[in-house]
């Protein structure tokens, strides 16, 4: 007689992963594209494939805690870093909270952040060495928008 395997709510069903896995990945790559490292680069630092980081950078693969020390150190963020921004939504969904419930699908395009446009913009903004400029730059986004902050 075989065992059933118990199931760590990871997967709510096939290619949907925890939510706070895809958080942590969003994270990642929010970082090493701010830092401007290509995913390959990162993955050679992390003696892993590119394809690694994908999966990671997904929340299709999870990352270890000695994986996640890693890379703290090569994005030079402490731990809290890639918790940070996690709505509650996203955290009533860890493996321990659900206990028997399956969490819903991560809809990745509703997070601005987590946009290869977004990331490009904020990373040419810091490429800006005058910090007047920035700010100019940053009321002007503003006032195109038409935003009130």
């Amino acid at each position: 007689m075989t065992k059933k395997r118990k199931t760590s709510d990871r997967m709510a069903s096939k290619g949907h992963p925890n939510p706070v896995d895809v958080h942590v990945g969003l994270r990642i790559r929010l970082r090493r594209t701010l830092l401007g490292l290509s995913q390959g680069s990162l993955a050679e630092q992390l003696g892993l494939t590119f394809q690694q980081v994908q999966k990671y950078e997904r929340g299709t693969n999870r990352v270890s805690s000695s994986r996640l020390f890693d890379l703290t150190r090569i994005l030079k963020v402490p731990i809290a870093y890639f918790y940070d921004e996690m709505g509650l939504d996203v955290s009533k969904q860890s493996p321990a909270a659900l206990a028997g419930q399956k969490p819903k699908a991560v809809d990745r395009d509703a997070d601005p952040a987590a946009k290869r446009e977004t990331l490009e913009l904020v990373r040419a903004y810091y490429g800006i060495p005058d910090q007047g400029v920035r700010q100019r730059f940053t009321n002007m986004i503003r006032a195109i928008a038409g935003a009130e902050y």
